[in-house]
């Protein structure tokens, strides 16, 4: 018997195929990434990633601080990123050691850079919970002080509270112009953890502030200050309103 001869397919069934194909390629495209992402974590996957970045054999420096920072989608002063080194226990601001990496990765199951993206989601949401916060702020004053000194100088200060409290504290933007203009030249552990306490219990028009509590004098001067700057508006504000010939105040 001849063989048949195959029926030519038709326009309309070639699109088909031709859909059915790339479908078939994207769903194979999504299951690699399923597979990549919840695979198995590695501890010898997980240090040679670490040695990705490093030039010295067991410490990753700035510049590789910077390239794992562009692997992982992350600007390196976005505050994710201080709640990836207090999972490592990172100690000081800028470095991660091997002993650091290994231990804070392992307990997070991350080895790679899409696993590390996977779980920034769940870093974040770490800030809104205020116990976690707490732990975190506390955390960042001895990471980013100079290790050679108890206190942390003023100007990391004002950046690491811009950080923490620049969103959340209603009167920051006041006690970042009053630490500008004071004298004070470095914040010790105590003032700083008593900032924390104070954004979270002063109400924003100081009502409910003591006079006489235990605040550290820096913060009792914050508050002089302020109602100095206040008084000082009020006063302005009626000389405008009380003077019938001036065009503008």
């Amino acid at each position: 018997m001849a063989p048949r001869k195959k029926r030519k397919m038709t326009a309309g069934e070639e699109d088909a195929k031709m859909k059915r194909t790339r479908s078939g390629s994207r769903h194979y495209s999504s299951s690699s990434a399923h597979i990549e992402s919840s695979a198995a974590f590695s501890i010898k996957r997980c240090q040679a990633w670490f040695h990705e970045y490093t030039d010295e054999e067991n410490l990753l420096g700035p510049e590789g601080m910077e390239k794992f920072c562009e692997d992982i989608g992350v600007e390196p002063e976005n505050i994710v990123m201080l709640v990836v080194a207090w999972e490592l226990e990172a100690e000081q601001m800028g470095f991660f050691t091997l002993e650091e990496w290994m231990k804070g990765m392992t307990k997070l199951q991350t080895d790679s850079p899409r696993k590390v993206q996977g779980k920034l989601d769940f870093m974040r949401s770490l800030l809104n919970d205020p116990p976690t916060f707490k732990k975190i702020y506390r955390y960042a004053f001895d990471f980013a002080r100079d290790k050679e000194q108890r206190s942390m100088d003023i100007d990391t200060a004002k950046i690491m509270l811009t950080l923490l409290l620049g969103r959340q504290w209603e009167l920051f933007s006041s006690f970042h112009h009053f630490l500008e203009q004071s004298k004070y030249r470095v914040i010790n552990k105590d003032q700083w953890c008593n900032i924390l306490e104070f954004s979270r219990a002063i109400r924003s028009d100081l009502s409910n502030y003591d006079e006489d509590g235990a605040w550290p004098v820096m913060l009792d001067e914050f508050v002089e200050w302020l109602h100095s700057r206040q008084q000082l508006q009020q006063q302005q504000q009626g000389n405008c309103s009380s003077s019938s010939s001036s065009t503008s105040c």
